[in-house]
């Protein structure tokens, strides 16, 4: 499921500038191919992982996993925007309640000892291999047709549904009153706002329609903060952000998501329709991107108990803010060795030098029942932040394609002038992740948790993975 999961999120970005070929999509239209299924993962996670604890964990592992293989099967069988966007957001309905109790019912299968720690690393490495070998299946995919991105994932459905059935045991329920208005609220405020941000270059931000979405959206996430502050059980406890460096913590993980949220999607763009690269070129011109992820993870997760955990995301953000910073500067005549290369791996350097020390910093300086939550809240942020941060940059890059008398719609029905407007479109969209990289690195300077309490909250973290 764990694989499932991160092949999904990866391959749809390679497979936007097809996708917007085929159904004849709208700018504002391909981004709510990806957004709209980030929000509603992001939106409903908690409530998810809450859901597992009251109703069984496998029960509601596999109510989760037959919704995503259901809605993938929609998404292949789309026929226009509309059907393929609601698709996307039943998928992350589905993810949302499965993937939550997933890692719990690794930790409740297994039994304590090197048995559930290699389930656990197992299940761990699925992310990893995921993300590397979603670029290169999901590129060849692709260029069979996008349908199949989504279609790969009924059979693999069917065989989780198959074995959880099989060898999956029912954990014990506890009476919890769920915060259902809370979820709703966060998720309908958090789409109003992307809704504004996404139609606002091409409808016109003077819009009603965008004003409501954006005026609306603010107060159905001032409403969801009042309702949380008088929630019984609620999911976003205030209690746990009275540690000034745990929220500016939080708020550079939200930056991060944003960046690495929006990244993706407009590099897979630029490389297809600007550079007229296949998609499974496009794919494995990400590859290195992995790597270099991967190689600042591993080392970061050594300095991370010696240096400053500001530093180490202060440093990386600032590496990936260089590289978006030259990356807006490319044109159609870029080439991979000679400009995109380095940019891939420099950028995936960056990133994976930020994104080790900020979940640490997280739970760092608390007690065990507090981890959970904060682990929790910490993933909420990057993945629900990061569809308002494609909003604002999809803004961005379709006011600059208008503006320089571009056109919203397919790259292959524009002439040679449309299709300068929209490289310089989809350049100023890295210009805006570059901002994004900017202000977490100056966010960085305001946490200040010690490599003491870095390493006591990575020792807490495996400690409660062996509970």
């Amino acid at each position: 499921m764990q694989l499932m999961m991160v092949l999904d999120g990866t391959v749809a970005s390679l497979a936007l500038a097809r996708i917007q070929d085929d159904l004849g999509l709208s700018d504002a239209g391909r981004n709510w191919v990806i957004t709209s299924y980030a929000l509603t993962y992001g939106g409903l996670m908690l409530l998810g992982g809450r859901l597992g604890d009251a109703l069984g964990r496998k029960r509601v592992f596999i109510g989760g996993v037959a919704l995503f293989t259901i809605a993938s099967l929609v998404c292949g069988l789309a026929f226009n925007e509309a059907t393929l966007v609601a698709a996307r957001a039943l998928q992350g309905v589905g993810a949302a309640i499965a993937s939550p109790t997933a890692l719990a019912l690794v930790a409740t299968t297994f039994a304590p000892g090197p048995v559930r720690n290699q389930a656990i690393a197992i299940f761990a490495a699925m992310t990893g291999i995921g993300s590397v070998t979603g670029l290169i299946v999901g590129g060849a995919l692709t260029q069979l047709s996008w349908r199949w991105i989504f279609l790969i994932n009924v059979p693999i459905g069917l065989v989780i549904l198959i074995f959880a059935i099989a060898a999956l045991a029912e954990t014990s329920t506890e009476r919890l009153k769920l915060d259902v208005p809370g979820a709703i609220l966060a998720t309908l405020g958090c789409t109003a706002v992307v809704f504004g941000f996404t139609e606002g270059p091409e409808m016109g931000w003077d819009s009603p329609l965008v004003l409501a979405g954006l005026i609306g959206g603010l107060a159905l996430l001032g409403a969801f903060l009042a309702v949380e502050r008088r929630a019984e059980n609620p999911l976003l406890p205030f209690s746990l952000f009275r540690n000034r460096d745990r929220v500016a913590t939080f708020i550079a993980i939200a930056l991060v998501g944003m960046v690495m949220f929006s990244l993706a999607p407009f590099v897979a763009l630029f490389v297809q329709d600007i550079l007229g690269y296949s998609p499974l070129r496009a794919g494995l011109a990400f590859v290195p991107f992995a790597f270099g992820l991967g190689a600042a993870a591993f080392v970061a997760s050594k300095l991370a108990v010696r240096v400053p955990p500001r530093w180490l995301v202060g440093v990386g953000t600032l590496i990936t803010f260089v590289g978006l910073l030259y990356g807006s500067t490319l044109d159609g005549s870029a080439t991979y060795v000679g400009n995109l290369f380095m940019l891939v791996v420099g950028v995936g350097f960056g990133v994976g030098l930020a994104v080790v020390p900020l979940p640490l910093c997280a739970i760092a300086g608390v007690g065990p029942h507090e981890i959970g939550p904060l682990a929790a809240i910490a993933q909420v942020a990057q993945v629900l932040f990061g569809p308002v941060g494609l909003a604002i940059v999809g803004a961005m890059a379709t006011s600059r394609t208008l503006s320089e008398g571009g056109v919203s719609g397919p790259a292959a029905d524009m002439t040679a002038s449309q299709l300068d407007a929209l490289s310089q479109g989809y350049t100023f969209a890295l210009l805006g992740c570059a901002i994004f990289a900017a202000l977490a690195t100056v966010t960085a300077l305001f946490v200040r948790f010690t490599p003491a309490q870095v390493a006591q909250a990575q020792a807490a973290e495996k400690a409660a993975q062996q509970v």
